[in-house]
């Protein structure tokens, strides 16, 4: 549940202070698992200087590999990033090791109210430290939406984009949405005023009717093109991550294009994501890989974080430490009142993962 990344090549990770699993053998070290540049470029390096532990680094690139990994044998890992849709799934399979909060002395660090939204996929919090996180929302094209739909254009709700009446117009510049029945449906569900988790069936057909009506008006269902899409003009509207919409907004300025990209967390409400950090039961260096995420809840450690990835991060204390334009940013840190509207997303019943899985590719098909 996040923006597209580029991967880093090796001579970067050599600057990091990032070695193979030989190199480090001799060495105290932690083996670590992330999605691919999802760190400060000096976070390694840093913390191999101030703790003596050599970092092995290693990244994946959806969550798919990592559950993989994780469920299948011994990955050798002692700290991973992820998911908190992940998380059920992890902690029903004895993945994950309890976090003994007297050895994490950062802990304190962390926002409370964002502790007891994750507590929806990891109850009591007992086994992951929010790491990064971010919302769900649309991303557009401030003056194609402008000339499509006037100045009163809906754009702090999901009727933009969930009212025939204004996608048929949207669709003339294009729209587009993320592939993902597991993000996209219960954004649909809650419109509709139905619970965003449902594991009822008839809910599901409901947001098939919603989401077939509108599929005449949708250009295409992909969850990396329209950031350069919506940052080359190429389409006006686009729903999916926040990081995403920043990335292409970013992009379009560094361009010179003239295409202005803005970001909006609807009014109704929205999914709100969090990738953690995650000790594993079968940690083979289980010190190390606490020391690894007591170092990432220092405030000073993780705020230049949040400055290169423009995500917010699960640590209150290092807010004041954030540069300006990133905390000051709504899209980035929402404020509380938009706070209180966000919901988690949580895996489905397997009977109920099979509806949403028909519902979707039907909605895709347009039939």
């Amino acid at each position: 549940m996040r923006c597209h990344r580029g991967y880093i090549n090796l001579g970067l990770l050599a600057c990091f202070g990032v070695v193979s699993a030989a190199s480090a053998a001799d060495a105290p070290s932690v083996h670590v698992y992330n999605w691919y540049d999802y760190i400060g470029p000096t976070t390694l390096a840093d913390f191999k200087r101030d703790s003596g532990i050599q970092p092995v680094y290693d990244t994946f690139d959806s969550a798919e590999v990592l559950e993989g990994k994780l469920m299948t044998s011994r990955s050798g890992y002692d700290v991973v990033v992820a998911s908190n849709y992940s998380l059920p799934t992890l902690i029903k399979a004895g993945a994950l090791a309890p976090l003994p909060r007297d050895q994490l002395p950062g802990w304190k660090n962390l926002d409370n109210d964002l502790l007891t939204k994750l507590a929806n996929n990891d109850p009591a919090n007992q086994y992951a430290v929010p790491y990064l996180w971010g919302t769900n929302g649309i991303g557009y094209n401030v003056d194609k939406v402008r000339a499509a739909l006037g100045d009163k254009a809906p754009v702090d709700s999901w009727d933009l984009v969930f009212k025939e009446e204004n996608l048929a117009k949207l669709g003339q510049c294009g729209v587009a949405m993320l592939d993902s029945p597991s993000e996209m449906l219960p954004v649909a569900l809650h419109y509709l005023g139905l619970p965003p988790n449902s594991t009822h069936p008839e809910d599901y057909q409901k947001a098939e009717a919603l989401l077939l009506k509108l599929r005449p008006h949708i250009a295409y269902f992909n969850s990396s093109k329209f950031i350069s899409d919506l940052s080359n003009g190429n389409i006006c509207v686009a729903v999916g991550w926040s990081g995403a919409m920043l990335e292409a907004k970013t992009n379009a300025e560094q361009a010179h294009n003239g295409v202005k990209i803005a970001y909006s967390l609807p009014k109704e409400g929205a999914p709100v994501w969090f990738d953690t950090l995650v000790l594993l039961k079968d940690a083979p260096n289980r010190a190390q890989g606490l020391a690894f995420i007591d170092y990432l809840l220092r405030p000073e450690v993780i705020a230049p974080v949040s400055d290169h990835l423009s995500y917010p991060n699960g640590n209150r204390a290092a807010t004041p430490l954030v540069a300006e334009a990133t905390r000051d940013n709504p899209a980035v840190y929402p404020s509380a009142a938009a706070m209180a509207t966000l919901y988690t997303l949580e895996p489905l019943p397997k009977a109920a993962e099979r509806v949403r899985t028909r519902v979707w590719s039907k909605v895709k098909n347009g039939q």
